[in-house]
């Protein structure tokens, strides 16, 4: 199975977009005891925007720090192009743009910067309040260049569909792609109310995107378990359920797959997942960004890419009620058509309406289908 190549895009202010897109998952071979997570037993970092302005700097030193960070991301070119597909001085510049938005209570700061440089006006030695300090701004800058930190990692959030979500290390970051998921949910329940009004699952649901959106796309009327085996990624996502009001909507489960769930079995309504798909080999070929520093828990899919999804389309046929419907993210149109074909083989006559749904790009992306009513 081929992976699909990655590649670095940037959405208006929606920060870097990396097109792969894994949930934050684990194999369902390291079985924990699942426990339902009220609240978050440890605090999330809090994302840079979302952050009091506790610090200060002249806007002399920040222009100085600044002129610094440009210089270093003018000195990447197209090296990390060339290397892995990574981002470019372009990009890296309009990051900084981003990560000074950020970092600063005064926004207009930011344009002050770029039309200041190099000059040394008077009123530069005002103090401006920041919400880090000029220190870390440059070691994070640092970091960005020379370890190839992912941006969202920096400043602590990723934009994704209407949502802005907090993220850290050790949880995955949602990409453009997935966002499809939820699109196909809106359209089933349009043409199922019932299905709107049932319980829904999101397995392996990292920093909680695909749980939140289609809880909001579900009207509030559907309940939502959202699953994990990372206790990190719970509290991310606990975090960012609570920042959207959903806490009554949403309930989050620690525990493997469907091990969490063994008290709904046949009860689904609906079962959303974007696991690990990446085949074991082609890790090393990743964005420094992606496997250097992502959780590969959240990326490697076996030495094929299939033994998650293969479980999960097993398991559906028994967890879904008549007539639920799910829908898996893959690696592409060859592993989408591996999956419909052990589908058809094994879950015949249980596993029906299986279709093949493509992404933005147009790459066969996602498998999608129902439990077969009983006749």
């Amino acid at each position: 199975m081929g992976s699909v190549p990655l590649e670095l895009h940037s959405i208006g202010r929606g920060i870097m977009r990396l097109s792969i897109s894994r949930a934050y998952l684990a194999a369902p071979r390291r079985v924990r005891p699942s426990r339902s997570i009220c609240s978050a037993s440890s605090k999330p970092r809090i994302p840079l925007f979302l952050r009091p302005p506790n610090y200060s700097a002249t806007l002399t030193d920040l222009q100085k720090w600044h002129d610094w960070a440009k210089t270093l991301s003018s000195s990447v070119g197209s090296s990390f192009v060339d290397v892995d597909n990574g981002p470019d001085s372009a990009l890296l510049h309009r990051e900084l743009k981003w990560l000074i938005e950020d970092a600063v209570e005064d926004k207009s700061v930011s344009s002050e910067l770029r039309t200041n440089s190099e000059q040394n006006h008077e009123h530069n030695h005002r103090n401006v309040r920041l919400k880090v300090g000029i220190e870390e701004l440059y070691g994070v800058w640092k970091q960005r260049i020379h370890e190839r930190r992912p941006f969202q990692y920096i400043v602590g959030c990723e934009h994704w569909r209407d949502l802005i979500l907090s993220v850290e290390e050790g949880v995955l970051i949602p990409r453009p792609e997935t966002e499809v998921l939820v699109d196909l949910v809106a359209e089933v329940v349009s043409d199922n109310e019932a299905l709107r009004e049932g319980l829904w699952v999101d397995l392996g649901t990292g920093s909680g995107a695909i749980a939140i959106a289609i809880c909001r796309v579900l009207e509030g009327r559907a309940r939502v378990i959202a699953t994990d085996l990372s206790p990190t990624a719970l509290t991310v996502a606990g975090y960012n359920v609570q920042r959207y009001g959903l806490q009554d909507s949403i309930e989050l489960r620690q525990g493997s797959w469907y091990e969490p769930l063994r008290d709904v079995v046949g009860k689904l309504s609906g079962i959303i997942s974007n696991p690990p798909y990446i085949p074991s080999g082609n890790i090393v070929g990743l964005q420094a960004e992606v496997g250097k520093h992502e959780p590969r828990v959240a990326l490697d899919g076996g030495t094929n890419g299939m033994d998650e999804l293969i479980h999960l389309c097993d398991e559906a046929a028994v967890m879904l009620k008549p007539g639920g419907f799910f829908a898996f993210e893959t690696n592409g149109e060859d592993q989408c058509k591996h999956l419909v074909k052990y589908m058809e083989d094994n879950h015949r006559g249980r596993l029906c309406n299986l279709k093949i749904v493509s992404d933005f790009a147009g790459i066969p992306r996602f498998i999608t289908g129902f439990l077969n009513e009983p006749l």
